[in-house]
């Protein structure tokens, strides 16, 4: 038997993220998509910027009032969010965060005199004491993020300018001006996710996040749901629900493509944001420096948190692989969960749906050697709606470092009563690469019989240690 099996503590009240938006918003609809299902989230985190910029889509104009009308939207729908969850920022609290960048493209925004109102308010945030880091979501051009950082370095000792940058992560969304290449040169050491690239070259194409709605446009993918991101679906389940429904754009390219950069921080039992190469809602990125592709504004210099592949079986019944699948194999999970909390602003807690709390029956980190079992348990794991709920165990193979081969694609670990509260599985033995040992990931996804159906996780990782039993 695998050892430890010990009953888990139940887990506090979540420390919030912070989170700093630097938002090209109203160059085309995807932007104020992605501010509404933000807001929607908005208790999960301590928004501290909401910065209107430029991008190569937009480059002498920014859009902050599109901002505050939608933050109008949200608070006439605030109170009733907070009849569902706690700790909502009142619409007061957030227009107070509200700045614009200046409006001019890129590196030209970038130098002495080149401050805004956006950039000195994330020159403040980044410098704030706190122990939680400030994840710097770009879904524009990120010369806001350039002109703070150079201010920084020019105006402030080295240890500040060493703790300012060790305090940021960034997660932007391609290379939406030419000061993306110019930072990530400049400061090797700030952590930066980004599939690299500019969209006239076709980045956009081999982009991570197109994996959130690109199967018709710019990824130009199959084997995800395309129904759960095209209009219909939309129109049901966003659009007509209240006064921030109403603030949701028609799509004109593609849904959202801002939005794994949050997604990836959102508190579901599966996303761990220092962990880019554990895969969650948001894509999942490994650490390497990538090589140059013709997309490329320059050759990158130093590791990032880039490109990286899942293979899943799509609703096709085919396997597919590719990093855009590392966003849409939790296509139905993620816009199911929208959809509920679109209900959350417009109905009574007793007509809305709420996500089920997974429990291990034992420690989220265990030791095994091959050929030993593995007993797993998800008992205590309950719904606030008394609905029934299903299990379904699964084993992650790209998330971890123990390397096996199947002759059957997609599951070389079997996992034994996947779809039950108690479930085990074998360490394989054989097609096992050197050295034999690593870490191996299980998750455990819980989903309720509501309307519509919500999903949480909770991670297992087996650390496979040397020998047989």
């Amino acid at each position: 038997m695998a050892a430890p099996l010990l009953m888990a503590s139940e887990p506090g009240v979540p420390e919030k993220r912070r989170v700093f938006v630097l938002t090209d918003i109203e160059n085309e609809p995807d932007d104020a998509q992605s501010m509404v299902r933000l807001l929607v989230y908005a208790n999960q985190f301590d928004i501290e910027g909401l910065v209107a910029t430029t991008s190569v889509h937009q480059r002498d104009r920014t859009a902050a009032w599109r901002i505050r009308q939608i933050i109008g939207a949200y608070g006439q729908v605030r109170d009733n969010l907070g009849l569902h969850e706690p700790g909502w920022p009142t619409a007061e609290e957030l227009l107070a965060v509200v700045r614009e960048g200046l409006p001019v493209y890129g590196m030209k925004g970038v130098g002495a005199g080149c401050d805004s109102p956006g950039s000195e308010l994330l020159v403040a945030a980044g410098l704030r004491e706190d122990p939680r880091p400030l994840w710097v979501l770009v879904w524009g051009g990120p010369s806001v993020l350039a002109q703070a950082l150079r201010k920084v370095r020019t105006t402030r000792s080295i240890e500040e300018q060493q703790r300012f940058v060790r305090q940021l992560r960034v997660y932007a969304i391609s290379d939406q001006d030419d000061s993306g290449p110019w930072i990530r040169r400049e400061f090797p050491e700030l952590f930066y996710i980004v599939s690299p690239g500019f969209h006239p070259g076709g980045a956009y194409h081999y982009a991570t996040w197109s994996g959130i709605s690109g199967d018709k446009f710019h990824g130009r993918f199959a084997g995800a749901d395309f129904s759960l991101v095209d209009q219909p679906w939309l129109d049901r389940n966003i659009r007509g629900k209240g006064p921030l429904g109403a603030q949701y754009p028609r799509t004109e390219y593609l849904m959202e493509g801002d939005t794994p950069s949050f997604l990836f921080l959102i508190r579901n039992g599966l996303n761990e944001p220092d962990r880019p190469d554990w895969g969650g809602w948001g894509g999942r990125y490994e650490l390497y420096t990538p090589r140059k592709q013709k997309w490329h504004l320059a050759a990158e210099t130093r590791p990032i948190w880039t490109d990286a592949m899942d293979e899943v079986r799509g609703v096709d019944g085919n396997w597919h692989t590719s990093n855009q699948a590392t966003i849409w194999r939790w296509r139905a999970a993620y816009q199911n969960d929208f959809a509920a909390r679109m209900d959350w602003t417009v109905k009574p807690y007793a007509e809305a749906n709420h996500p089920p709390v997974p429990r291990l029956g034992h420690r989220d980190r265990l030791r095994a050697r091959r050929g030993e079992r593995v007993d797993l348990s998800a008992e205590g794991t309950s719904d606030p709606d008394g609905d029934a709920v299903s299990y379904e165990w699964f084993y992650y193979g790209e998330a971890g470092t123990f390397t096996v081969s199947s002759a059957r694609t997609g599951q070389p670990v079997e996992i034994r009563n996947f779809d039950q509260p108690r479930a085990w599985f074998v360490v394989p033995t054989e097609r096992v690469m050197p050295p034999g040992t690593g870490t191996l990931h299980i998750i455990l996804a819980v989903t309720d019989h509501g309307v519509p159906r919500l999903t949480r996780y909770r991670r297992v990782i087996v650390d496979v240690t040397e020998g047989e039993p």
